[in-house]
């Protein structure tokens, strides 16, 4: 790979080709980004005005033949902005039993030059900054003295989860439930060798008892966690998939809960169970108490855990840029030397 190949960002240079990194390069790449970091410095700057994230938007394509989502954002304290695209293409018609595929390509490009600069497979560094910015919801939210995470879901998702959420606090268990990984030898010993402290839960009740932290990583579009089962007040995080209107709690519970999102101006018309809720059960936006370009500048309260906590993110475009700034710079940066 050539140092021309990978104009800088700053850089008055001549059109050239964008950079194309494929899975092999970002995966080869990962162990030296520093994800959490690169997400909070990203949501500071977005609380200071020094990004712009606009919603999320969905297309279809005709004849029920899928989808994309496009994810949007302008990073311009490091100079960028872009765009990832996640298509979800149904099946082959008339093919029995094909799957639908679903990947995820990023566009970074130059506030400078206008000019493209990378175009990136985004789908490894998608599951990186989903686990990323759960991660930074837990730092900024949980209790300190915090000691029982849980975990539903088992995928690789997950798998990044706890990777991410490990350091956090010192961590006494972390227990896992997936339907069926009790009987998926190859599976459970991969969730076991995560971290030294997982063990399997036979059901989600068994899972989140006493839990001080519950991370809910799975792609189901309904929910996977009764919130009576919680034994005393916990943070419980939540993610985003491709079904409509996903939720993994129930949407009725939402009023009772004190709720936290990523970003509180798009989240709520995308999550689920906000939309649900807003729509079915009286719960309004403005019930947000915070969101994490909030937290990430003082500018509102962390919960005190009289009641249950809900973090909420659906994936932000500005994730994807600065993740994919991060790459784009350590690859320039291998580059030159």
């Amino acid at each position: 790979m050539s140092e021309t190949s990978l104009p800088g960002a700053n850089a008055a240079a001549p059109m050239l080709a964008p950079f194309i990194a494929d899975a092999a390069q970002v995966r080869a790449a990962l162990p030296d980004l520093d994800v959490r970091g690169v997400l909070a410095q990203m949501f500071a700057a977005l609380g200071r005005g020094e990004a712009v994230q606009p919603p999320q938007t969905l297309a279809p394509f005709p004849q029920d033949a899928g989808d994309f989502i496009t994810y949007l954002g302008v990073l311009a304290h490091a100079g960028v902005f872009g765009a990832k695209l996640s298509p979800y293409i149904a099946g082959v018609a008339g093919a029995q039993g094909a799957k639908p595929i679903v990947t995820a390509w990023t566009a970074l490009m130059s506030m400078q030059t206008g000019q493209p600069l990378m175009w990136c497979d985004a789908a490894l560094l998608t599951t990186e900054r989903t686990a990323g910015t759960t991660a930074l919801a837990i730092d900024q939210l949980a209790p300190r003295a915090a000691r029982r995470l849980a975990v539903i879901g088992a995928g690789a998702v997950a798998l990044a989860h706890i990777r991410h959420a490990a350091p956090l606090r010192a961590w006494d268990s972390i227990r896992v439930h997936s339907p069926g990984l009790a009987s998926d030898t190859d599976r459970a010993a991969s969730v076991r060798a995560a971290d030294a402290r997982v063990s399997l839960a036979a059901t989600a009740r068994e899972c989140v008892e006493d839990a001080d932290v519950v991370m809910l990583c799975t792609s189901s579009g309904k929910p996977v966690l009764a919130l009576d089962a919680l034994t005393k007040p916990a943070l419980v995080t939540s993610i985003s998939t491709n079904v409509a209107q996903a939720h993994e709690i129930d949407p009725a519970a939402l009023p009772k809960l004190d709720v936290y999102c990523d970003y509180r101006r798009t989240t709520p018309a995308s999550a689920g169970e906000m939309v649900l809720a807003a729509r079915e059960h009286g719960w309004s936006p403005d019930a947000i108490v915070g969101d994490l370009a909030e937290l990430a500048n003082d500018a509102c309260p962390r919960p005190d855990y009289v009641r249950h906590v809900f973090f909420r993110s659906i994936g932000l475009g500005l994730e994807d840029i600065a993740i994919a700034h991060a790459l784009y710079t350590h690859l320039l940066g291998a580059a030159r030397s």
